[in-house]
């Protein structure tokens, strides 16, 4: 199961991961093909919400295809564990950063309190300024 937040999750059977295993691989790289992994997610069969769908369908992405299948390849770590857990790992930051909005904050004016914190803080700065290198008696 693929949690993507409280209420939203993939659950395992959604998620196709295949080894991979390119031919005619020789030299040091054999081990690093050999653990390679692609990781196949079909986004418009899921258990997603449609808000989601509707967002990684509408993502510019060359992971994401026009039939709303993602493919993830992953072959950077030398153990299959490593690379299943990384391609899983770039699914999830792959679809938060499709349905991430941008929170609008408004502006608020500073409260009372913390003006005069501000200019208590500002003139006692101005103080100590005053004061360095000045002999007292």
């Amino acid at each position: 199961m693929l949690k993507l937040s409280n209420n939203v999750a993939i659950p395992d059977w959604e998620l196709q991961i295949t080894q991979i295993r390119a031919q005619g691989a020789g030299g040091q790289n054999v081990n690093k093909v050999a653990s390679a992994v692609h990781l196949r997610f079909d986004v418009l069969h899921s258990s997603l919400p449609p808000f989601y769908k509707e967002r990684l369908m509408a993502l510019s992405d060359q992971r994401v295809s026009k039939e709303g299948v993602i493919i993830i390849k992953a072959q950077t770590f030398r153990t299959l564990e490593k690379n299943k857990d990384d391609a899983l790992r770039r699914l999830k930051a792959l679809i938060l950063d499709a349905v991430k909005t941008e929170k609008v904050r408004r502006p608020t004016k500073p409260s009372k309190s913390a003006k005069k914190k501000r200019l208590d803080k500002k003139t006692q700065k101005g103080r100590t300024k005053a004061l360095r290198g000045k002999v007292q008696l």
